[in-house]
């Protein structure tokens, strides 16, 4: 599978410039979708305040800055379809017809001596040997007004020249802006919006699109100003690589094929070879033109390998006269049997393991908590081998509009619940169960179980948000998918499926259907058991969707920084990203610990992201899934 890398640096904090408001905040969130929404392995962040990593310090000064671009990029460790990206939120500035970055500790008055050349940065950046590398530079913060021009001319031509992926924030003549009331900058709101649910921009064409009519627009609402970004991307290729291949349409990979079709035409069998492989990046390893195609062009190379190189013309004659001959060079030949052999190993996986259907029954319970409705029901999944016969069963969840959050005549609600609004969200897959310990092993090692109630089938626990996350990094290097914790309101759809009652049971829970704590009824509910511990996933009835403990028996994590209400949440299924406190992580669903009130489909809990508990737990997403 592809690697995906990047770095992403925010200045707020200058030691010779005017300080900044969000350039930290943006490159954090830039951070976060990278990792929760694009699938990305490794991030290096740098930023005022961002940990040391390996004991190294992450302070964004010029030192720190060329150590990780002269030590990382001393030789390949990328290839074919790989993506490594640039992000850098701060002051530029043109100087001497040359276009720098200035580090937390650059000098407007020794630019030469403190700043970082751009050029240097792409020329650094192109040696990790990925073929698709993006730059995005939201640096015209202040400089290029005071000195006329600032960055951008210099950059963008020798990018062009290096087939850098160049994004930029605004034309060398304007300002780029940070906007007050988004607490962010106006560049980077626009850049998250185009790369997620809401532009959609698949490619790097139509996230381009986006952003010439979206940053404008952002700018005019809040400052009444003129800010134009734009990409450079050559050759014109470029412009169809595919960012963020959840939304990639068949479209989108079609253009793809055409320009891999015409390369391998004009005997360019290198660009052919890297377009074929973005098309099966974009369709997770499932493409049978791509493979075939693969195959053929790697036989082709064989073949002219093994093919006699011909003669100049009049060699003979010329070696008779004296003349030296001319040595014709034979064609290099590039092996792609491992990474055909990768590909290969996904297409039987996906062979062997199509959607199935699974049936169960749904039950409903009146107030007291009488069952007084049974029905069977049936859901899609997919079941993900994470060896050693330990699998991971993924349920398909229709796409839908809810309501999201608590009526205000709901018993023992709270305000953080509030106010009730209208989400769109797209089709995704959940994990059946919370993720549990031997899934957890699988992944992360046999000898790693946190867990204070030990049981093979029973829900993980005292798992970290941190921790989450790193099992869905690990789970994406595993398998074809991509994998990551539930947004909240992903997490609370799944969970009402469809209904608008406290619970997916109805009005209220017993201990027969939920593990709660029973001494703590909900409604007119009577008192039942305290199991005082986690039980085996799938004991009790699932909703709708086919998901089970969704109220009780472990607290999931969700991607979502909390805010204390719903005032400006997203409306299209997205993580909430911004909130006072990025430290400050969504739970939802209560456990086995908690009494009725707190296992509702509203109800929502956080904590610190190093918090560990044994009522917490996790369980996933997928979303991108062929």
């Amino acid at each position: 599978m592809a690697k995906n890398w990047a770095i992403a640096i925010g200045i707020n904090q200058y030691d010779y410039l005017q300080p900044l408001n969000y350039a930290k905040r943006d490159a954090q969130l830039i951070q976060q979708f990278l990792q929760s929404e694009a699938g990305f392995e490794k991030i290096y962040f740098f930023s005022d305040d961002s940990p040391d990593i390996g004991g190294k310090s992450t302070r964004p000064n010029r030192a720190n800055l060329r150590q990780v671009l002269l030590e990382l990029f001393n030789k390949p460790f990328m290839g074919a379809g790989d993506n490594f990206w640039f992000f850098f939120s701060g002051h530029g500035i043109r100087h001497a017809e040359r276009d720098y970055l200035m580090p937390s500790d650059g000098n407007p008055r020794d630019i030469t001596e403190t700043a970082i050349p751009i050029n240097f940065v792409t020329e650094r950046l192109r040696r990790c040997g990925a073929d698709n590398v993006v730059l995005i530079l939201d640096a015209c913060r202040s400089l290029g007004t005071r000195a006329g021009e600032g960055i951008g001319r210099q950059t963008a031509e020798e990018a062009s020249q290096q087939g850098v992926i160049s994004i930029f924030s605004c034309s060398p003549q304007e300002y780029s802006y940070e906007i007050e009331a988004l607490q962010q900058g106006a560049f980077t709101t626009a850049l998250l919006e185009g790369l997620g649910i809401r532009g959609k921009c698949a490619t790097v064409e139509r996230l381009n699109q986006y952003l010439n009519f979206r940053v404008p627009e952002i700018v005019r609402q809040h400052n009444n100003g003129r800010q134009t970004p734009y990409i450079i991307a050559e050759p014109v290729n470029k412009s169809h690589l595919i960012l963020v291949p959840r939304y990639a349409t068949l479209a989108d990979i079609a253009t793809l094929k055409n320009d891999a079709y015409r390369a391998k035409d004009e005997g360019n069998l290198d660009l052919a070879e890297q377009l074929w492989i973005r098309v099966l990046a974009a369709a997770s390893g499932q493409d049978m033109d791509a493979i075939e195609a693969i195959k053929r062009i790697d036989r082709l190379r064989w073949e002219r390998k093994q093919a006699p190189a011909p003669l100049p013309r009049n060699t003979a004659a010329n070696s008779a006269k004296g003349e030296s001959t001319v040595e014709i060079n034979p064609l290099k030949t590039f092996q792609l049997k491992e990474f055909l052999d990768n590909f290969n190993r996904e297409l039987r996986r996906v062979e062997i393991n199509p959607l199935k259907t699974f049936q169960f029954e749904v039950v409903t319970v009146n107030a007291q908590g009488n069952i007084t409705n049974r029905r069977n029901e049936k859901a899609k999944y997919f079941e993900e081998d994470l060896g050693n016969g330990v699998t991971l069963e993924m349920v398909q969840i229709p796409g839908g509009t809810f309501t999201m959050g608590s009526p205000e005549g709901e018993v023992e609600r709270y305000d953080s619940e509030s106010p009730q609004h209208q989400v769109t969200v797209p089709g995704f897959f959940m994990g059946k169960y919370a993720v549990t310990q031997e899934q957890y092993q699988a992944i992360m090692s046999s000898n790693i179980n946190p867990s204070n109630f030990k049981g093979d089938k029973r829900p993980v626990e005292r798992v970290s948000w941190d921790e989450a996350v790193e099992f869905c990094k690990k789970l994406n290097q595993k398998t074809r998918c991509k994998y990551r914790l539930p947004s909240e309101a992903e997490w609370e759809y799944a969970c009402r499926a469809g209904t608008t009652t406290p619970f997916y049971f109805g009005k209220t829970i017993t201990t027969d259907l939920v593990n709660y704590h029973g001494k703590y009824p909900y409604g007119s509910a009577p008192k039942g058991e305290d199991r005082k511990q986690t039980t085996n996933v799938g004991k009790f009835s699932p909703n709708s969707f086919g998901l089970y403990d969704m109220h009780g028996n472990v607290l999931d994590w969700c991607q979502d920084v909390y805010n204390d209400n719903y005032q400006g949440a997203p409306k299209d299924g997205t993580a909430w990203l911004i909130g006072k406190d990025n430290n400050i992580k969504l739970l939802r669903g209560g456990g086995w610990i908690d009494s009725a009130k707190y296992c509702r489909s509203a109800i929502r809990r956080f904590y610190v992201r190093a918090f560990c508990h044994k009522a917490v737990g996790f369980r996933v997403v997928a979303v991108a899934v062929a």
